[in-house]
């Protein structure tokens, strides 16, 4: 691999580079994988778990959310081994593949043991595998642009965040069905499929590539100085604010689907599924990127000047207030009513708008903002926020069971909502003294590495 000739810096080209539908296509695939396995972990550890003889042994809700939030912490706390490995020593695609693998290992374990012991080893293998990858994935997207295309790197993360989509509503429709329908051992089985076409896919763009060379034993003064510690610092607490905004948006795969179990499945002539209506989120973001870019943003920027920051703080602040429209459906299920799982839409479609506000410009936003050798660093700084935010989630369902904390029904939700809505009023003191300074990889000729 060493000996072949790649492309060590990006090529002089107002066009778009070839290595980005490669990278697409990897995305697609893996978040297929990614999210229809967590679409049905929840319902899986409450209803399909078993011991070692094969009987029965579910878990309880708050048990069962607390888990399934510790797991995504950890998705998101392994992206900076990750980038160390990846920007030190084997560079992006190698650590890609490689840690792909893992990950591929991780879905058939899940796939082969039911039981309790299967489901840490087999999800501990792919929080290794996802949140290896993950900060490598979307830096190596703007590694292939240099100052000649830059003005395209905002449409590569929009269909970099679109192909996420995509694949996730096709996954959490199907995978709930193939477990309700068949077997958890084929609704983990698909995903793991799923997931080795990704690294196919990724493995036959390595010549379309560009391969930014490790940095080796430099990789610490050339990090970890001056101006590194500096961006460090400058989005370490932009990114503290943006973990709030992850500590409500992924309940949506744990309370969200919990709740829906308790509401009437039968909506616009279907019966649903409790994890399917998931899908809507993907749905509506696939609608969503260019309704915002192309309407809404143009229509608030006009009476109110937007940059990258309004848009996060405005979309955490959005998150808080799809789960006030949570709270009024928990107090009505509590008080006897069954509306129909049509009721979460709002809910969805508000949390939605505020992922396009805060996700979608925060990926952009990470990797603009960090010195050319801090890419998948930083990038992982960012993820380290979804793994906070998770963190938070799950030391709020501790308490529920350990502490009795009284924060059941509607309370439950207007707690977050008040969490959002405060850590959006104290995020504008902050990001008003924020700097900006974007930094771009140069241009060069193909060259072997």
């Amino acid at each position: 691999m060493a000996n072949t000739p790649y492309l060590t810096a990006p090529l002089k080209t107002d066009k778009m580079p070839p290595g980005i539908p490669y990278i697409i296509g990897n995305e697609l695939a893996e978040r297929f994988s990614f999210y229809g396995m967590r679409a049905i972990l929840v319902v899986f550890m409450t209803q399909y778990l078993r011991d070692a003889s094969g009987a029965p042994a579910p878990m309880s809700e708050a048990e069962a959310s607390k888990w399934f939030h510790l797991f995504l912490a950890s998705n998101y706390f392994f992206p900076i081994l990750g980038a160390i490995v990846a920007d030190a020593f084997l560079g992006k695609y190698r650590t890609i593949f490689y840690i792909s693998l893992v990950y591929c290992l991780g879905h058939l374990v899940l796939a082969l043991d039911l039981t309790r012991t299967g489901l840490a080893l087999g999800l501990g293998l792919i929080a290794l595998g996802a949140g290896g990858i993950k900060p490598c994935v979307s830096s190596n997207v703007g590694d292939q642009f240099g100052a000649s295309n830059k003005h395209l790197l905002s449409r590569a993360f929009g269909w970099f965040y679109f192909s996420v989509n995509f694949g996730s509503f096709f996954s959490i429709l199907l995978i709930p069905w193939v477990l309700q329908h068949h077997s958890p051992n084929l609704a983990f089985g698909i995903p793991g499929i799923l997931m080795f076409v990704a690294t196919v896919i990724f493995w036959a763009g390595r010549r379309k590539f560009v391969h930014i060379p490790p940095a080796g034993k430099s990789f610490l003064r050339d990090n970890f100085n001056r101006e590194g510690w500096a961006a460090i610092g400058r989005l370490a607490i932009i990114f503290a604010f943006v973990a709030i905004f992850w500590s409500l948006w992924d309940q949506s795969g744990g309370r969200w689907v919990l709740q829906g179990a308790k509401m009437n499945l039968h909506f616009a002539g279907i019966t649903w599924l409790p994890s399917q209506i998931q899908a809507v989120n993907a749905i509506m973001i696939l609608l969503f990127i260019p309704l915002f870019q192309y309407v809404i943003y143009p229509a608030i920027d006009r009476v109110f000047p937007l940059n990258p920051l309004r848009k996060i703080g405005l979309g955490i602040a959005l998150s808080g207030v799809a789960f006030i429209v949570s709270a009024w459906i928990e107090s009505r299920i509590s008080a006897g009513f069954f509306p129909s799982i049509g009721w979460q839409l709002p809910a969805y479609a508000l949390l939605t708008a505020a992922e396009v506000m805060v996700s979608i410009t925060a990926l952009e936003f990470a990797y603009t903002q960090a010195p050319p050798r801090m890419k998948s660093v930083i990038m992982s700084l960012y993820l380290l926020s979804i793994s906070a935010g998770n963190l938070v989630t799950a030391g709020v369902n501790f308490a529920i069971t350990r502490f009795n904390l009284q924060l059941e029904g509607a309370n439950y939700y207007l707690f977050f909502t008040a969490l959002a809505m405060l850590a959006s009023i104290i995020f504008v003191f902050f990001a008003r003294r924020y700097r900006e300074k974007t930094y771009l990889q140069d241009e060069a000729s193909a060259a072997a590495v």
